[in-house]
């Protein structure tokens, strides 16, 4: 069978690393692609928010699945016009993908399906969000209702920063996704990421994750996309994933069910976990970057015949078997990010990186020009490695990170240190 995969970033290299090895995989197409999706298959320069164009490729390639990597796609309905066109396409709707297209979508249907989340409230204009925020108190959340990639989000500490924060989102910074304001009471706990996959009836449990959100070691710094990641999250006890199961992820599955809006696909849930459990944070529609990176290495079933029973409504069907070893990535980025970087320089040595025992490079920003990889974003390689154990796994990490030769780059020199704590 043809596959499509759609995206061009760490997590897309991860997928299309796993979609390869599948029995199931005839010809592999990524669009665009990078560097190392090249390695597993063919890119092709294809326009993702062309859905016409997405489209009258898949015909024209008899492609038999379409597997969607990034939220904008899913969130501008791309899989409402495959499954039209009759081409079958791996996740959700353009109505339930809104869990991750809107925060007041999510946090509406918590208050529907009884979903222990924060309190919160929802704001169109300025003046009624700042004077909530003055009642509140702090710290506070403040969050830009729509998909702003991953930079709408301020924890604040004082009512002074999430007051500067209502305004920003109000001055247009975050765009569209901006035209409403979602604020949140603070949850404490110890944050994770827990992965399922649904085909609209049925909900099948993946592994738990933990990313590192600030730029610099000891969790400080601008918020990022994701500095590295460790799978699974030792937090995320089995008995907190029942709880996750039951409490979270089957009431969602079964309440957009009821809705008319079935789900079809990963959910990713960010979860605080507190002294009275798991309450969910956020929902995203599709894998996590970088979780995604150290999901796939311990994923042990077949990834294609996974995403074919959800397609096909046979979960219910569905095992799903994972290494017991550890997964650590840690991610290096251009020096200047989160904010702006300078595309261009050259890296080296990615090939030595991957002759470390259990470890993987996937790229994420970076470009081939004239047989060199260069840089060519902010995030620009996940480097990932499999042990038996959490510090295992980061020793093997950072020993293949040492190998790579790119003086532009920077990394965190502490991914996994929450874990590792916890048995030391």
């Amino acid at each position: 069978m043809n596959i499509l995969l759609l995206g061009s970033g760490g997590r897309e290299h991860a997928l299309a690393w796993a979609i390869a090895r599948s029995p199931l995989t005839g010809r592999l197409f990524i669009a665009p692609g990078n560097p190392g999706t090249a390695q597993v298959g063919a890119n092709v320069a294809l326009d993702i928010a062309d859905h016409a164009a997405v489209v009258a490729f898949a015909r024209e390639n008899d492609i038999g699945l379409v597997v969607v990597g990034p939220e904008a796609p899913l969130v501008a309905g791309i899989v409402d016009d495959l499954l039209a066109a009759g081409i079958r396409a791996f996740g959700p709707r353009k109505i339930p993908a809104q869990i991750e297209g809107s925060k007041s979508f999510t946090k509406a249907l918590c208050d529907e399906f009884g979903i222990p989340t924060a309190a919160y409230a929802r704001f169109t204009e300025e003046a009624p969000a700042l004077a909530y925020v003055r009642a509140r108190g702090a710290p506070i959340v403040v969050k830009a209702d729509g998909l702003a990639a991953g930079k709408g989000v301020v924890v604040a500490e004082t009512v002074s920063e999430a007051e500067d924060a209502v305004r920003t989102v109000f001055s247009g910074a975050f765009g569209a996704a901006g035209a409403a304001v979602v604020i949140e009471d603070f949850l404490a706990g110890e944050e994770a990421s827990f992965f399922a996959v649904s085909d609209g009836d049925t909900a099948v449990p993946l592994a738990s994750a933990q990313d590192h959100k600030r730029a610099y070691d000891g969790d400080q710094g601008p918020n990022t996309g994701g500095m590295g990641a460790y799978s699974p999250a030792p937090v995320v006890t089995p008995e907190i994933a029942e709880r996750v199961m039951r409490e979270i992820v089957n009431p969602t599955v079964a309440g957009l069910k009821a809705r008319g809006t079935p789900y079809c696909g990963v959910l990713y849930a960010g979860l605080m976990i507190g002294a009275d459990g798991p309450k969910l944070i956020e929902y995203n529609a599709r894998f996590g970057d970088p979780e995604c990176q150290v999901l796939m290495p311990r994923l042990r079933s077949d990834l294609v015949a996974l995403m074919l029973a959800a397609v096909e409504g046979r979960l219910s069907e569905a095992a799903v078997e994972w290494s017991d070893d550890a997964a650590l990535t840690v991610v290096i980025a251009a020096r200047g990010y989160p904010g702006a970087v300078e595309k261009g320089s050259r890296i080296r040595n990615i090939e030595a990186a991957e002759e470390v025992e259990g470890v993987t490079v996937f790229h994420a920003g970076t470009r081939a020009v004239d047989g060199r990889i260069e840089a060519a974003g902010g995030r620009v390689l996940a480097v990932t490695a499999l042990a038996p154990t959490i510090a295992g796994a980061q020793a093997r990490a950072y020993e293949a990170v040492a190998k790579i030769d790119w003086p532009e780059g920077f990394c965190r020199s502490d991914i996994g240190w929450r874990a590792i704590a916890r048995v030391t």
